[in-house]
């Protein structure tokens, strides 16, 4: 498992990852909502809503639950979708009144190389209020283990159904 380092540097986030599964696999654990909530989120952290519709200005709606019990919702849309190649997806983290602490456009690549997937992820933050700005502090260690957790997520798949 090839890792690269998150940087967090002028409010951009970027991972890349060859992950030890077929793109296809990674592809749907993306875009199917019964997978993604298996492993969205933190170490900890549960997805009690994820409400998604993957097509052009389709809508995104997840709610994490942490381990203190506190729901972090936040709300976006797609912006491109190459199957099973390219997604590209706006959010925003939402406070308790509905309003959007920080904006952010993620580009999601997965390459096939030879039986593996080579991950690629771009995070780019906008419009980020003060109430937001501990969120993009805690968004670097955040993206990593919910990728750890997508790692975990797609060995067990590639077990279970014999890729």
């Amino acid at each position: 498992m090839e890792k690269k380092a998150i940087i967090l540097e002028k409010k951009e986030l970027t991972q890349s990852r060859i992950l030890n599964a077929p793109q296809e696999l990674v592809w749907n654990a993306w875009t199917d909502p019964n997978q993604l909530v298996k492993w969205w989120g933190p170490q900890g952290f549960t997805t009690p809503v994820c409400e998604i519709d993957v097509r052009p200005n389709g809508a995104i709606y997840i709610e994490m639950k942490g381990p203190d019990g506190t729901i972090y919702p936040m709300k976006g849309y797609y912006l491109e979708i190459i199957k099973p190649e390219r997604l590209v997806f706006t959010s925003a983290a939402l406070d308790k009144e509905g309003k959007s602490l920080f904006e952010e456009m993620t580009t999601i690549n997965l390459n096939e190389v030879g039986g593996k997937t080579k991950f690629e992820m771009v995070s780019k933050f906008s419009k980020v209020t003060p109430e937001g700005e501990p969120y993009l502090e805690g968004g670097e260690e955040g993206w990593k283990q919910s990728i750890d957790r997508l790692e975990e997520y797609l060995s067990k798949i590639k077990r279970d159904t014999k890729f």
